[in-house]
């Protein structure tokens, strides 16, 4: 019924040349027809007039046939919506309302996830032209939306080669042009393809936008360093863009750069990036075989732990948290001996003095460090990680009962975490603690979490005596 309602609106709606009471009459029956039952009528869907009423410049006008177009479009299938509307979606791609652009862009999207349908976008290089240059725009919602389609067409073959062998490359080298934030755009979607595969980066790395982004990185501008570095890590999430960089020697030009920060007074721009490609880059690989081949690194945050700058700080316990997650990082930061210790010393006084903020990143390293997998207990670890506790602050138990009692629910969280660790220590030691003061950490709003970790670990604790 209300299928046929909204099908005879339709039809009014392609007769008028001004049917504005009749496109809110429509778009209001619409909500509350079912999807599945619009499917039913796909084929007595005439959307030419919808897409013939965007091009006329009236705000409310196209706003409405935007949203009737988004929710009629679903019910046809992507490759109808390629074959037929080719050319509404071409004018879409460069119509000046963003809206316009949005929902055309997610028919494209639509369109290359479907294995049919990708291939109708293919043959259509002015299609995927403007999609490019949608890239450029200054909306980043219409930008994002390009990227994720330019990126699945990427996924193929064929997708590869009309983007990198045609001259869409020249086109998407163009729009680079535009400014810095698009040129960082296009590195974003270059970086996304080429960590698909080996193939993908050969494809991306042959256009010579790699090495351009490369390049960058390593110049002289430390804002640019500081934005290339987030997309160079993005990279290294791979195995074959880790062996790419590493073949490139851009590892090794990232080690010589943070080896020259000291005296660079423009460091600290770039210099919390750079460590962080290291931290990934050793939890990825081998914490021992990157911190004994880049000493730098490991050099590095320790001397950020003791900088006056928050960011520095910041940055330094989140790697420490990522290098001791696991077992091989935790005994690379147990040979640096007393040092360690006193570096732990310093997350104990900031995770009592400083920044709420910094205070949760604290808690999350001090947390990771002390996780121990049932399965990788050892005495000597056990040992270990009590010793790293106890280092924190002379009385850690009342440092994190302190921090649990101040008003904000993350620092419970972090608290919680702090002490799921260490219960889970001592337990397995068979330790002896006192329960009021473990109960007294935790305020009302954790306490039955609490308390049911602590049953389930003291179940587990009585059935392995």
């Amino acid at each position: 019924m209300m299928a046929a309602q909204a099908l005879a609106l339709l039809r009014d709606v392609s007769r008028l040349e001004a049917p504005l009471e009749e496109l809110r009459a429509l778009q209001s029956v619409l909500q509350a027809v079912p999807l599945s039952e619009l499917r039913e009528h796909a084929a007595e869907l005439r959307l030419s007039s919808l897409f013939s009423l965007l091009s006329e410049n009236h705000r409310e006008q196209t706003t409405l046939c935007v949203s009737i177009l988004e929710r009629l479009l679903q019910a046809l299938e992507p490759v109808h919506v390629a074959r037929n509307f080719r050319v509404d979606l071409q004018r879409g791609l460069t119509h000046p309302n963003d809206s316009v652009k949005i929902l055309t862009l997610s028919q494209v999207g639509r369109i290359v996830e479907n294995s049919d349908a990708v291939t109708e976008v293919l043959n259509n290089p002015e299609l995927l032209k403007q999609v490019i240059y949608c890239i450029g725009g200054d909306n980043l919602s219409v930008a994002k939306a390009a990227i994720k389609s330019l990126s699945r067409i990427s996924l193929t073959q064929a997708g590869l080669e009309a983007l990198f062998e045609s001259n869409l490359l020249d086109d998407l080298k163009t729009v680079m042009k535009t400014n810095d934030i698009v040129r960082y755009r296009v590195y974003e979607l270059i970086v996304e393809i080429s960590s698909v595969s080996p193939e993908s980066l050969n494809f991306c790395s042959t256009s010579g936008l790699v090495t351009q982004l490369l390049r960058e990185l390593t110049g002289e501008d430390v804002l640019v360093r500081a934005t290339c570095i987030e997309m160079v890590t993005s990279m290294a999430y791979t195995h074959h863009g880790r062996q790419y960089l590493a073949q490139e020697g851009v590892i090794d030009q990232i080690s010589n750069i943070i080896i020259g920060a000291d005296s660079d007074p423009f460091s600290s721009f770039y210099l919390p990036g750079f460590v962080k490609f290291f931290g990934n880059l050793a939890i990825m690989d081998s914490p021992q075989q990157i911190c004994e081949r880049f000493p730098v690194f490991v050099e590095k945050v320790f001397e950020m732990t003791e900088s006056q700058d928050p960011t520095m700080i910041g940055v330094a316990v989140d790697t420490i948290g990522i290098l001791g997650s696991n077992i091989e990082g935790k005994q690379v930061l147990q040979k640096t001996g007393t040092r360690f210790e006193r570096l732990l010393k310093r997350i104990g006084y900031q995770a009592k003095n400083a920044s709420t903020e910094l205070k949760i990143r604290c808690l999350d390293a001090v947390s990771s460090i002390l996780y121990l997998p049932p399965e990788q207990q050892t005495d000597d670890l056990l040992r270990m990680t009590e010793s790293w506790f106890s280092s924190l602050y002379r009385d850690p138990l009342e440092l994190f009962r302190g921090i649990s009692n101040q008003p904000f629910p993350e620092l419970h969280c972090g608290a919680l975490k702090v002490f799921t660790s260490w219960i889970k220590l001592f337990f397995e030691k068979q330790a002896t603690w006192d329960l009021k003061i473990m109960f007294s950490i935790i305020r009302i709003n954790t306490l039955k979490r609490f308390l049911f970790l602590f049953c389930c670990y003291y179940i587990s604790f009585e059935n392995k005596l």
